[in-house]
């Protein structure tokens, strides 16, 4: 184990600065898609809007975060913000409005694309038995799009997980940030420990990510 540089994390606090830096990242993706979330709903349902201009607008937005980088956006919000408005925004608000500002325009997309894929038969037939618009919204299509959405939500949530380990770049000190100080920290005596220290933070983000993945892909397989 000596030879693989894991022992190094046995050495004082290291192991439980670890598992704090892993919480950080768990805390702030958690917030993240909670709110995503809840303003991906109301992005999804405008993007079915047979407006124009803000079918164009949200289409530009989609686009936007879709090609921008999230590292960029990260340097924009935190280093931009406070040079060019004079904004004093801490590391962790910066990185929790860029995975927010990600997040509902994936979660728009999930939306837009769970209530376009409910059959037209089913508006038609709903509409047949004396249902109104705002009943058949209600009752028929709403139900089935929180369905498709809820597994699409879930595989959301470790996709900022790992996404997460971007903040490191902007002074957050998560998992893979604590892990470089404990390699840098312990270099001469352990030069192997980049090795194992990586290695176990693979092995927490598979602990923390991998049955959230099973529950999504559980959910969707039982309600496809």
């Amino acid at each position: 184990m000596h030879n693989l540089g894991i022992d190094v994390l046995f050495k004082g606090t290291n192991m439980i600065r670890l598992l704090k830096g892993l919480w950080v990242s768990v805390e702030i993706s958690l917030i993240s898609v909670v709110i995503s979330i809840v303003l991906g709903l109301a992005v999804g349902v405008l993007m079915t809007s047979k407006n124009r201009a803000l079918k164009a607008v949200l289409r530009l937005y989609l686009e936007t975060v879709r090609i921008m980088p999230q590292m960029v956006l990260l340097f924009i919000v935190y280093f931009g913000s406070t040079r060019v408005f004079g904004l004093n925004i801490s590391a962790e608000i910066s990185a929790i409005i860029v995975f927010v500002f990600w997040g509902t325009a994936e979660m728009g997309d999930f939306v837009r694309g769970s209530i376009k894929s409910i059959p037209k038969i089913q508006y038609e037939s709903a509409y047949a038995l004396g249902f109104n618009k705002t009943q058949v919204h209600f009752y028929i299509i709403f139900p089935q799009t929180l369905r498709r959405l809820l597994p699409l939500s879930i595989n959301l949530v470790t996709r900022m997980i790992k996404t997460t380990s971007l903040v490191m770049m902007i002074g957050i000190v998560e998992v893979l940030k604590v892990a470089q100080q404990i390699i840098e920290a312990n270099r001469r005596s352990s030069p192997n420990a980049a090795f194992g220290v990586f290695a176990v933070v693979f092995l927490l983000y598979f602990v923390v990510c991998w049955p959230i993945s099973r529950l999504a892909a559980s959910l969707e397989k039982r309600w496809t």
